[in-house]
């Protein structure tokens, strides 16, 4: 599968005087370059739309990491192969950076049915958390700097923009989702993707369908969910884009819940180069999805700009 280079605007005659970064999903790809600019290149090695969790990297991937000045990954057991890729052909002078591990400490980890303790993989979507977004780019500030310090008050500036907006969508959301009834503000999910995000804004979390292994959920697991989905009164169910389940429409037909399969927590709207091709822009379209279908009023999101706040350097 081939890699696609997902640098910022070219601010340089050629793309070898840019900082090289590799990383792995789009959001990564998309706050390294919200920080880094156009004195960066980045390669996200992980396609869009596809499972980020068992994703392995093609032997065309050795090349950029090799050739890489930083890599750049989320952590937390989210991509085992890239990260042993990386450790077994990166320079020795390429540091390899785990967002997550940084951002977060192990007591406040999150495991569940989809990460359950017992395997030691703790819940790795962070950055669906835009609080928890703002400590991912402060780490990639600090890491650009650290490898580039002629660029780190460019990178400073361009990270400030970025965590203004992040804030700034942190109270929209906020405003948003306390429009929905108390009754209705709980998530159920096939694949549990806002863990970190939902009590940030009083949702609870009842559960999630897809079973640690990533295969369907067995008879009697469904059973079960149909069951916990009555007796909580969870108006909704909330599916993936990238990962379609025929049992995820049964079950919301026995426990009488709307089915909604449109929410992402990897793959960017649009194609990279169109201005809503933001982490931004995805929390934008889930949050308007979660408060609309939960019978809430999301026009706090309206007009929110999703674009990217990264501005040229001199």
């Amino acid at each position: 599968m081939a890699l696609s280079l997902l640098g910022a605007a070219c601010g340089s005659d050629t793309q070898d005087e840019r900082l090289l970064v590799v990383t792995t999903v789009a959001p990564l790809r998309n706050i390294i370059e919200e920080v880094g600019g156009d004195r960066i290149a980045v390669i996200a090695l992980v396609p869009e739309g596809t499972n980020s969790h068992t994703f392995d990297p093609p032997p065309s991937a050795v090349g950029e990491i090799e050739s890489a000045d930083l890599i750049i990954i989320n952590g937390l057991n989210l991509e085992l192969p890239t990260l042993e890729l990386a450790e077994a052909n990166a320079s020795d002078n390429t540091p390899i950076v785990l967002l997550g591990n940084l951002a977060v400490s192990p007591d406040e980890y999150v495991f569940d049915f989809s990460f359950p303790e017992e395997d030691g993989n703790p819940n790795p979507h962070l950055w669906t958390a835009p609080h928890l977004a703002v400590e991912y780019a402060e780490i990639v500030l600090g890491e650009l700097s650290k490898v580039d310090p002629g660029g780190a008050n460019y990178y400073s500036d361009n990270a400030g923009r970025f965590i203004a907006r992040l804030w700034e969508l942190d109270e929209a959301i906020a405003e948003a989702t306390a429009t929905i009834p108390l009754a209705h503000r709980k998530l159920i999910t096939y694949h549990d993707s806002f863990p970190y995000f939902a009590p940030r804004y009083g949702l609870e979390i009842i559960g999630a369908i897809q079973p640690s292994d990533f295969s369907e959920p067995a008879p009697r697991e469904v059973a079960n969910l149909i069951g916990q989905i009555r007796d909580a009164g969870v108006p909704a169910i909330f599916g993936s884009e990238v990962f379609p389940s025929e049992v995820l429409e049964t079950i919301a037909e026995e426990a009488g819940a709307v089915q909604v399969s449109t929410l992402s927590d990897d793959d960017l709207p649009g194609t990279p180069g169109d201005p809503g091709n933001t982490l931004v822009g995805m929390m934008v379209e889930n949050v308007r999805t979660m408060v609309t279908v939960l019978g809430g009023d999301a026009s706090a999101l309206d007009g929110f700009d999703t674009s990217s706040t990264w501005q040229p350097s001199e």
